[in-house]
């Protein structure tokens, strides 16, 4: 599936609106926002996926690593969104493209590029 079609896993607000917004700008279908791991698993169960934008930490002490795991068993490549460093990421997905928080427009777009 191409990557027009973007989940968002992102339990901010403000942050899940201007990713958005930022995508919309860049043609791109958004799915969600999600804010927790059951949506965001609940998303990817019902398809329609090109790629995703994955907040590090959500409420309540949830990571978002295992949407990550489903994402990653059912061949959809993501971002990692983090405002920590490369610390924050499971080792397992340290070669995934990362966005650190604060990000602009460009650093979305350069991210989700590279799975053009």
């Amino acid at each position: 599936m191409p990557a027009n079609t973007i989940l968002i896993v992102e339990d901010e607000s403000l942050i899940a609106m201007m990713l958005e917004d930022f995508l919309e700008l860049l043609g791109k279908q958004v799915i969600g926002p999600v804010d927790s791991v059951a949506d965001g698993l609940a998303a990817v169960a019902v398809g329609g996926i090109g790629a995703a934008i994955l907040d590090v930490n959500l409420r309540g002490g949830e990571t978002s690593w295992p949407i990550a795991d489903a994402l990653a068993a059912a061949g959809i490549p993501f971002v990692v969104a983090s405002g920590g460093g490369i610390q924050d990421v499971a080792e397992r997905f340290r070669d995934r493209p990362m966005l650190s928080k604060p990000f602009t427009m460009d650093d979305v777009e350069a991210a989700i590029a590279q799975f053009a």
